[in-house]
């Protein structure tokens, strides 16, 4: 059983809102569709970390569910900042159990066992946190990281972390998720956000102080799920 990642779906089955328009993007979910049936097996996890569909209301989200759904391996959802259709976690359930969803699940202040981890996670927030309502977000967003590292401290597995927004962009670091990633001993986070050849160069992929980063959005890892372990 395997652990992968990517992020950034863009999902618009259900929506006008194509994505191939932009510079790489071209036939991308045949493409995703290729990958993902090559790595991924039904013994599979994979984490989508953030913006899966562009629905703007959870009952507009069937038809992108059902293709994530339809794919190989079990898959567990947290936010991205496009995702404006999430809603609570009891409402998001309920929609999932009510459609058959039955291999997908969401990472909402809570953590999930694989073999050889313990997934945790949350979306995170903008590196440039400056006016007051940003600082509200990002304390909000550490208080829900932590919720899912201390959910995971009994199990006796390794935590790995998923944001959606990076923690480290070019010289900015988001020091308050890194302090809360080193003090629950995390080695592994994956981030998605990132698009564009430009913006990606200048991803931090690599160790920071003890751990380590990589950029999943979609277009930086060729539509191709990330093999955790």
């Amino acid at each position: 059983m395997s652990l992968f990642a990517i992020a950034d779906l863009h999902l618009s089955l259900g929506s006008d809102k194509p994505m191939d328009i932009f510079h790489g993007w071209d036939n991308y979910l045949d493409r995703l569709t290729e990958n993902w049936n090559k790595l991924v097996t039904d013994k599979d996890t994979v984490v989508v970390a953030g913006d899966i569909s562009w629905a703007m209301k959870l009952n507009e989200c069937k038809e992108d569910f059902e293709y994530i759904n339809s794919l190989p391996g079990n898959k567990i959802f947290l936010k991205g900042n496009h995702d404006y259709w999430w809603d609570t976690f009891s409402k998001i359930n309920r929609y999932l159990i009510e459609n058959d969803f039955e291999k997908i699940k969401i990472l909402f202040n809570n953590s999930y066992i694989t073999e050889d981890y313990v997934i945790c996670g949350t979306r995170g927030w903008s590196l440039e946190s400056e006016t007051e309502e940003d600082i509200r977000i990002l304390n909000r967003e550490c208080g829900r990281l932590k919720l899912s590292l201390e959910s995971a401290t009994t199990s006796g597995k390794e935590p790995v972390v998923f944001l959606h927004y990076p923690p480290i962009y070019g010289n900015n670091i988001c020091s308050d998720i890194i302090e809360i990633l080193k003090e629950y001993e995390v080695k592994k986070c994956y981030y998605g956000h990132i698009h564009g050849t430009k913006m990606i160069k200048g991803a931090f992929n690599g160790e920071y102080e003890g751990i380590k980063f990589k950029l999943i959005s979609c277009d930086a890892v060729s539509f191709t799920p990330v093999l955790v372990r």
